[in-house]
């Protein structure tokens, strides 16, 4: 890697790092109690065989009361409580659940 791009990495690091310790973060994606819209994109599907796959949109829910408990998880890069914490997101997509359980990608309507 070119020294562009460890100078890049440390820059975004250290940003992320100073985001968490000062709390900005959590209090930005709480936005005092009314949480924050995630947009959940399904994962790829086109290299599943026709009659295994299932039509799955892209879904919108907005996110309350579990962003200390996230941002602390990814902060510490502890999967398993983000995954734990994923679980109970997912849980308000009432029959999709199961479906949404691996994702492509999140976005965060920050």
């Amino acid at each position: 890697m070119r020294c562009e791009g460890w100078i890049d990495a440390a820059y975004w690091w250290r940003r992320r790092e100073n985001l968490i310790r000062s709390g900005w973060l959590v209090r930005h994606l709480d936005n005092d109690g009314r949480g924050r819209r995630m947009e959940i994109y399904p994962v790829d599907q086109s290299h599943v065989d026709a009659k295994y796959a299932r039509p799955l949109n892209d879904r919108t829910i907005t996110v309350r009361y579990i962003w200390p408990d996230l941002v602390a998880a990814w902060a510490a890069r502890d999967t398993a409580l983000v995954d734990e914490i994923w679980d109970d997101v997912i849980t308000d997509l009432d029959s999709d659940y199961a479906a949404y359980a691996y994702v492509s990608s999140v976005g965060i309507g920050a």
